[in-house]
């Protein structure tokens, strides 16, 4: 199945490589060596409308399709990982109110979240439910006129700038799975608390926070879906995520090819540049065909997506593919390296770290290889 983008796609594509090869690079450097957040740079995003990519059109966004998406985050992600997360975790908030949100607040919120000052974040993990969202233990309570939230999160990817959260939490008290539901949360009110989680290994650009909420308010029209959609609705949001982590993998791994092959042309040993080695040729031409194998099934699931056809066991294909490679290709890039490698006056070692959290996040490896195998025991 070959896949290609239309010709404004495509010039969108080029004209992202351009501004982030140009404008983030040294900054993603300089947000790993101070870990700060990359989120002092998201003005400039906005205008370019890089934050309203998953928002329709009638609502001020882009809309474009996912698989043009999927290749401006590996665009963004080959120059800053960090800025590439912090979009696709805005992006997939943006897909979710599209999807479950009542008209009233798609009609509020959608158009926000295409302008400055309204990043969102997504909130469903907690000190102790990570990849079994069904043991989420935060508490919402029917008010008069809404919700009241009580509980924490970790793990939140936008959690200090965000400002429009979906949060996961068990209504009225329910111990099972059915009793979750999804809502979308201002954060800026009282009782809730963000704390910056420092001291990451890597995409230190990006902020991850800890939050804790107490006695939050959610208005009756911002529960999204029904009562009892919240296991549902982030299951399917984490297919659509998973698209986007895949793509930060690739993202990652073109870099550090990059890397590789340049430092391989220039390092001279034995009275000969590297590149000639057989030993080094090999780790660029496996790392060559394995960021070109993730990079086809992240179309493929892409495309089943835009064809609005079923793509939860290709994404997570892609995603465990992707993320593994990445890590291989990294490893790679830092052994082609040598000493100087283990040095982060070398970006290849920042990169060597920034690869380890894509088989983690929006679901570890383990959990792409489930969920693969449950689909395949399914249809057999």
């Amino acid at each position: 199945m070959g896949i290609t983008l239309s010709e404004d796609h495509q010039m969108m594509v080029d004209a992202v490589r351009n501004f982030a090869r140009a404008e983030l690079t040294s900054r993603d450097v300089e947000w790993d060596h101070t870990e700060t957040s990359c989120c002092t740079e998201l003005d400039q995003l906005y205008d370019m409308g890089l934050m309203g990519l998953r928002v329709p059109e009638e609502f001020g966004g882009l809309n474009v399709p996912t698989v043009c998406y999927a290749h401006i985050i590996r665009e963004l992600a080959y120059a800053s990982p960090s800025v590439a997360v912090t979009i696709a975790v805005h992006s997939m908030v943006c897909e979710i109110v599209n999807q479950f949100a009542t008209e009233e607040a798609k009609r509020e919120i959608l158009p926000r979240l295409a302008e400055p000052g309204n990043l969102s974040a997504f909130a469903i993990s907690e000190p102790n439910s990570g990849s079994d969202p069904a043991s989420a233990r935060t508490r919402a309570r029917k008010i008069d006129d809404g919700y009241q939230l009580n509980g924490t999160k970790m793990w939140v990817t936008n959690g200090i700038t965000g400002r429009w959260f979906v949060v996961l939490a068990r209504l009225n008290d329910g111990d099972n799975s059915n009793a979750l539901s999804m809502f979308l949360m201002d954060a800026q009110q009282v009782g809730v608390d963000r704390n910056i989680i420092h001291g990451k290994m890597g995409i230190r650009g990006s902020e991850t926070a800890e939050m804790s909420l107490e006695d939050v308010f959610i208005p009756e029209q911002n529960l999204l879906g029904e009562p009892g959609w919240g296991l549902r609705i982030a299951l399917s949001a984490l297919d659509g995520g998973r698209i986007g982590i895949a793509s930060q993998a690739v993202g990652i791994a073109c870099a550090c090819i990059d890397l590789m092959v340049g430092y391989a042309k220039e390092r001279v040993q034995f009275e000969e540049p590297i590149a000639n080695f057989q030993a080094i040729q090999w780790m660029i031409a496996d790392s060559q065909t394995e960021m070109m194998a993730s990079q086809q099934l992240i179309d493929q699931a892409a495309w089943l997506k835009d064809q609005g056809r079923s793509y939860t066991q290709a994404a997570s294909m892609a995603k465990l593919y992707a993320a593994e490679a990445a890590n291989r290709i990294a490893y790679r890039g830092v052994q082609v390296h040598g000493g100087y490698g283990y040095s982060n006056e070398f970006r290849i070692e920042q990169f060597y770290r920034d690869a380890r959290i894509t088989s983690i996040y929006e679901g570890t490896s383990e959990i792409q290889r489930v969920v693969i195998a449950r689909n395949l025991l399914r249809e057999a």
